[in-house]
């Protein structure tokens, strides 16, 4: 997490990245062994930015949702919305399986 500074910018990063790989792995790769994911931090004077790509079909456009579940009992729907509360830009790739988290450097 070097070089991040400040306990809750770190809790709210480790939260958005944990949820991304976790729907990497899951929903992208289908928790098959054989797929890979990669992660890629990329650090501006400005922004922390980490990219992550699985080997999955993509998510399409309409399941891009990042609003919670209107039912509270669902057991899914709430990652989406976390990883968009966690980072300050939240970009998909043309076809769905790469998505780019940034968060804006605190000066």
């Amino acid at each position: 997490m070097e070089p991040i500074k400040g306990e809750k910018t770190r809790e709210l990063i480790q939260l958005g990245l944990h949820e991304s790989l976790v729907n990497a792995v899951v929903h992208g790769n289908s928790s098959q062994k054989n797929k890979f994911i990669r992660v890629r931090r990329i650090i501006t004077p400005n922004w922390f930015v980490w990219q992550i790509q699985d080997d999955g079909k993509g998510v399409k456009k309409s399941q891009r949702i990042f609003t919670l579940p209107s039912e509270i009992e669902a057991e899914n729907g709430r990652g989406l919305f976390l990883i968009h509360e966690c980072f300050d830009d939240v970009r998909w790739s043309r076809k769905g399986n790469r998505l780019q988290l940034a968060l804006r450097r605190k000066k």
